[in-house]
């Protein structure tokens, strides 16, 4: 996607320095673009879990080159295995609701053992963990393309006019590899034409709608209002929300979606007030083992000072600022789970679906 007149993905090996990772480290947005380097699996694993990256599909991936830079590691160890079975609990320990994070760890490991040889695993390595960013990148496109047709049917019924779509938190290309999630089938319209606006929440705490979304929108030239978390039953009452789309972090086999805390009460005014509510998802976010999402999802409980305190620009400088009493105590915690009855349906890289486990397995029978 677009910063300035360049294209940028999220993640990409340093094309001078292959055993350099760069990324773009969210933290300074929307203030300041910052590319940082990491070097090593430890340094990988702190950027997952003090978020210079997040999102579903980025921390997959990225989880996915640190176990590249794992491997590379582990050629230098005597003991090859037992180092990367340390750097798979590290980098897995980070963020424990997203479930693309263990999906991925797991598949390069079972890459690297197809073969026998040092060298052939570092090869593997390598290839696979480029292969799964081209895949999330390559499934956030077609989430893009399946989830068009529901903004072009809403456009239709409207006659034209501009379709009034409300996401929340960050689900767009700075949570993928590219293009995003719920942000694919906004960018697929727009660059086709249909008039679009996106109500974005400021998502709390940390920010990310008005941070990380509104800043994509702008580069991307795509018509947006940023509004308080709380504004969005307010607009769904007098009719200014066409449709919801949302992300999510894990979804379960019956289709429970795991979300940015706030996610839930988005989709409960949506129900109230009939207004279609998506959650757009690549496979690999789907939890095939587990059917009941509010019981079985973990739900990562984050530090209280994300609550307390805001950050922001201040006289040039990115600073935070504290907004509660100093002493009070704060909760926070980072996602809630959206039953599958609340959802209208799941946008996935094969299709839309209905968020139940007869067409969600219709559409990836290999599951059954």
């Amino acid at each position: 996607m677009k910063v300035g007149e360049k294209n940028y993905r999220t993640i990409w090996l340093k094309e001078e320095e292959p055993k350099v990772i760069c990324i773009i480290d969210q933290r300074h947005l929307p203030h300041h673009f910052i590319i940082e380097e990491l070097h090593t699996t430890n340094e990988v694993a702190v950027a997952i879990s003090d978020m210079h990256i997040r999102g579903a599909g980025l921390i997959g991936a990225t989880a996915a080159y640190g176990m590249y830079l794992a491997t590379i590691e582990a050629s230098e160890k005597k003991s090859f295995e037992e180092h990367l079975q340390q750097s798979a609990k590290l980098l897995k320990s980070t963020r424990p609701t997203a479930v693309n994070l263990e999906w991925a760890v797991n598949r390069m490991l079972d890459a690297i053992s197809t073969v026998q040889f040092v060298d052939e695993k570092l090869i593997i390595a390598k290839k696979t963990a480029l292969f799964i960013a081209d895949e999330d990148a390559n499934h956030c496109k077609n989430i893009g393309l399946n989830g068009l047709s529901i903004i072009e049917e809403i456009s239709k019924k409207k006659n034209g006019e501009i379709v009034n779509i409300l996401t929340h938190c960050n689900a767009g290309w700075l949570a993928f590899v590219d293009h995003g999630s719920a942000t694919a089938p906004i960018y697929e319209a727009f660059a086709r034409g249909i008039k679009i606006h996106v109500w974005v929440d400021e998502t709390r705490p940390r920010n990310q709608g008005a941070s990380l979304t509104a800043w994509e929108l702008l580069n991307q030239g795509v018509p947006h209002t940023i509004i308080a978390d709380n504004t969005g039953g307010h607009l769904m009452q007098h009719g200014m929300v066409d449709m919801v789309i949302t992300g999510a972090d894990r979804v379960t086999r019956i289709g429970d979606a795991a979300n940015k805390i706030g996610t839930y009460l988005k989709a409960l005014a949506a129900k109230d007030n009939q207004i279609p509510f998506y959650v757009a998802l690549p496979s690999s976010t789907f939890d095939w083992k587990i059917s009941d999402g509010i019981k079985q999802i973990q739900i990562e409980e984050r530090n209280s000072d994300e609550v307390k305190y805001m950050t922001g620009l201040c006289d040039g400088e990115i600073k935070k600022i504290l907004v509660t009493p100093e002493k009070s105590n704060a909760a926070n915690y980072g996602f809630d789970v959206t039953p599958a009855r609340l959802i209208t349906g799941l946008i996935t890289e094969r299709g839309v679906c209905k968020a139940n486990e007869k067409e969600i397995l219709n559409l990836f029978p290999e599951q059954k």
